[in-house]
């Protein structure tokens, strides 16, 4: 039996570019590992067939409460799944639904938690879901923001962005990386390498750099245009579509951004998030009153 590593983030943060890179990382080989063969390495919390299969059902046919309770009897099956360390690719915050833990402690490692500047995210979002950027801006900040199709993916709790990192962030904890996509776009042998260390691997410089050019961008887009990734939602064009940072800045207009802003100052002032110029953007904070009655 191993124990579970969880690949966490908020939806379109990175967490495909990262398990394509640890897949490519241990495999080692020439040529980039295919996309669709992710799943061979990394399991996803939410897969449909897991629960269905220890339910008995569909789990449409199930209640939330039962689904709930369902989740730490489904995260000990993925521990039989390799003799080692098991990855698990979640988008669930961190914290509880139907007074259940959405991730089960008693069966973890560790993990690795992917975070990205939301100005760009809401972008992600949008293309992603089909929905307008104000309609994006909106998800982000909705608290009882949750996706699942039921068929093929049980529902998963993201919460707000803002709630989703805090709950992965705010205690830190050795068993824990937290790494953001805008480094590991800009300086990739710097972070990369980062998060072969945490995991307890010291590859060598050449392998390290061939699974960081097979788990490029333009390597996985290439591959999504060839051959389609299964992972890619019906209403989405594209899953692999620009991978850039600062996208931002052509596409929000002012007010956008100091909506998000508005809406998330406090986890992207801790991530170096707000730009020098909407600074203004971020709220003013009450001065404690020294009046004494």
């Amino acid at each position: 039996m191993g124990a579970l590593i969880w690949l966490a983030s908020y939806p379109k943060s990175g967490n495909t570019w990262m398990r394509s890179f640890l897949h490519n990382l241990f495999r080692g080989t020439e040529e980039p590992v295919h996309i669709n063969e992710i799943a061979d390495f990394c399991l996803g919390e939410s897969s449909a067939h897991w629960y269905a299969a220890r339910a008995g059902k569909p789990v449409s046919d199930l209640t939330e409460e039962e689904l709930a309770r369902l989740r730490p009897i489904v995260h000990r099956d993925f521990t039989t799944v390799f003799p080692d360390s098991v990855f698990v690719k979640t988008h669930n915050y961190l914290g509880e639904w139907c007074g259940v833990p959405l991730h089960s402690m008693d069966v973890t490692a560790g993990g690795i938690y992917v975070l990205r500047n939301p100005l760009d995210v809401v972008i992600s979002v949008s293309h992603h879901f089909n929905k307008s950027i104000d309609e994006s801006i909106e998800h982000l900040a909705n608290e009882d923001t949750v996706a699942g199709d039921m068929e093929t993916h049980v529902l998963e709790v993201h919460r707000s962005w803002s709630t989703h990192v805090r709950s992965w962030t705010q205690h830190p904890s050795p068993q824990l990386l937290v790494v953001r996509y805008e480094d590991l776009l800009h300086k990739p042998r710097k972070y990369f390498k980062q998060v072969a260390n945490f995991l307890g691997l010291k590859p060598a410089p050449a392998r390290l750099e061939r699974a960081i050019r097979n788990s490029s961008f333009r390597a996985l887009k290439n591959m999504e245009q060839k051959s389609g990734f299964k992972e890619r939602p019906k209403e989405a064009e594209s899953f692999f579509r620009e991978g850039r940072s600062e996208q931002w800045r052509e596409v929000l207009t002012p007010e956008q951004v100091r909506r998000i802003i508005a809406d998330h100052h406090e986890q992207m002032e801790r991530f170096g998030y707000i730009p020098e110029d909407y600074r203004d953007a971020v709220p003013v904070k009450a001065e404690p009153s020294n009046a004494t009655g």
